[in-house]
């Protein structure tokens, strides 16, 4: 038995991109509130989600641990989950339903429970915990299973219904942490790693596992959700975040680590004595991690080095200046440019995010941003279109255009939800091209490739290409979502299209 069973939503085989790039982490951010309950005293039992399909699975773990409470705590840290999947929310309501037919109590805490409380608990949770939640569940669990007094509008970041009234009650939020070092590590023993092990190692030959070294993002990109942590920023402790990797490093002996940080390496100070931890007590592992480009100074990055970082993935967003501007990014181009040269230079992968159709983008817009793709030569690239989610300016300046489609089903829908310059199968098309030439230009640099695979490759680009420059014209909108804020951005570009050009074969 056990007081609570943690879970989360994500199920990797209900995502198709996903499964193409199988890339699976444990839900980090629920094993981080599994630790504090359990150093609290409290039983916990885990139902991972991820690659057990929870449709089939969970009521036997029901049956098999006898929890008194249910919390579905979504991992934080995956960017899967800030999305608000549709299919997620509705496996979530999915484990309520089971949970609630085996007699448990059933709280809820992620992005989208953040942003939909009342839809969440008409689907029949009892209990929405808001924003950053361990210490929210805590005290929740131990006024449910009686071990301390008080009252439920004591617990602050709590969203419920009124007994007597069933009206909507919420408690004032929880404060965020600042010291992030009083939690424990999170509870990987909870978790099936040699499962995971399996699945990256048959996929791609090596093994990763996720860690975070803070929570939080200071910047003030327009469109940019952050109903977790809004827009502060806190750090571990470098001494700390080197202790668990090294703890890491002796257990489950990874390839890679990916740190799934919204921004890593934030203050140089910080960086350089993370590296100095990391070395001094032989922590070193390989890692990835996400950032800004403005913050990969040559002193940055050389830090980054001796710390083990290979890959930084960088959002860059777009090639259009003005496209930065109205999205209040709060970056120049050519500090992308410069980003990547330092990280080559350190011999550091540099990939970039790319974000299409945001409102008032043009055809000039999208050319400047393969123009900047073709000047950069990232390593690798992760193409999306503007995705409006509420708390956002963004989502406030096209809202009223979305209709019964408000989420992606999945992280390859795709789908462009407002009225931007083109419709999906542009945007598609432009995708599929753009990220076929960034896989043969690296292709060609390592020469791994056989030269008739190559020329195939870029032959099929030259059609890619063709396809994109017949569908800027074929799926053109009418009166499309133009730019809301001009003091952010310059006049509207000229509409006429300048012919593509095409990739070079080499």
């Amino acid at each position: 038995m056990a007081d609570v069973l943690l879970t989360h939503s994500y199920h990797l085989f209900f995502d198709r991109k996903q499964v193409r790039k199988m890339q699976p982490y444990p839900p980090l951010g629920t094993l981080y509130a599994a630790a504090l309950l359990r150093d609290r005293g409290i039983s916990v039992a885990l139902f991972d989600s991820m690659l057990q399909n929870p449709e089939e699975s969970f009521g036997k773990v029901l049956r098999k641990y006898r929890p008194k409470i249910v919390v579905v705590y979504e991992d934080n840290f995956n960017f899967l989950s800030k999305m608000c999947l549709t299919r997620m929310r509705q496996v979530a309501f999915g484990l309520a339903e089971k949970a609630k037919s085996a007699g448990a109590l059933t709280l809820v805490n992620g992005s989208d429970a953040s942003d939909h409380a009342s839809e969440y608990l008409r689907e029949g949770f009892d209990y929405v915990l808001t924003g950053e939640a361990e210490w929210t569940l805590l005290s929740l669990a131990n006024q449910l299973l009686g071990s301390s007094p008080g009252t439920l509008q004591e617990v602050p970041g709590l969203v419920y219904l009124d007994s007597l009234t069933h009206d909507i009650v919420r408690t004032p939020a929880q404060k965020l942490m600042d010291d992030l070092d009083a939690l424990p590590f999170p509870a990987w023993d909870l978790v099936d790693i040699d499962h995971y092990r399996d699945a990256w190692t048959k996929a791609h030959g090596f093994f990763s596992l996720n860690m975070v070294s803070s929570r939080g993002c200071p910047y003030h990109c327009n469109w940019c959700a952050k109903p977790i942590y809004g827009t502060s920023y806190n750090a571990r402790s470098p001494q700390k975040v080197a202790e668990e990797m090294r703890l890491l490093k002796e257990r489950f002996a990874p390839d890679q680590l990916w740190f799934a940080d919204d921004i890593f390496a934030l203050k140089p100070r910080w960086t350089e004595s993370f590296a100095l931890a990391v070395q001094s007590l032989g922590a070193t592992i390989p890692f990835k991690m996400q950032s800004r480009a403005d913050l990969m100074s040559p002193e940055r990055v050389n830090a980054l080095q001796r710390a083990g970082c290979v890959e930084v993935w960088m959002g860059a967003e777009s090639g259009s200046q003005r496209i930065l501007n109205a999205m209040e990014k709060d970056l120049q181009v050519e500090q992308i440019i410069e980003a990547r040269r330092n990280l080559q230079q350190h011999n550091i992968r540099a990939c970039f995010f790319l974000q299409f159709g945001y409102a008032g983008e043009s055809w000039p817009d999208i050319q400047e941003t393969i123009d900047l793709v073709r000047r950069a030569r990232p390593d690798d690239i992760g193409v999306s279109v503007s995705y409006p989610l509420p708390g956002t300016k963004f989502y406030s300046m096209v809202s009223g255009q979305l209709e019964d489609k408000t989420n992606w089903e999945d992280s390859e829908d795709l789908a462009m939800m407002f009225k931007g310059a083109y419709t999906n199968e542009f945007y598609r098309a432009l995708h599929d091209a753009l990220h076929l030439e960034v896989d043969l230009t690296c292709a060609a640099s390592r020469t791994t490739q056989g030269i008739d695979t190559l020329l195939k490759g870029w032959s099929r680009l030259a059609d890619l290409w063709l396809r994109v420059g017949q569908l800027e014209t074929q799926c053109r909108n009418m009166n499309p979502t133009v730019l809301a804020n001009p003091a952010h951005a310059e006049s509207q570009a000229s509409e006429l299209r300048p012919s593509i050009s095409h990739a070079r074969s080499s």
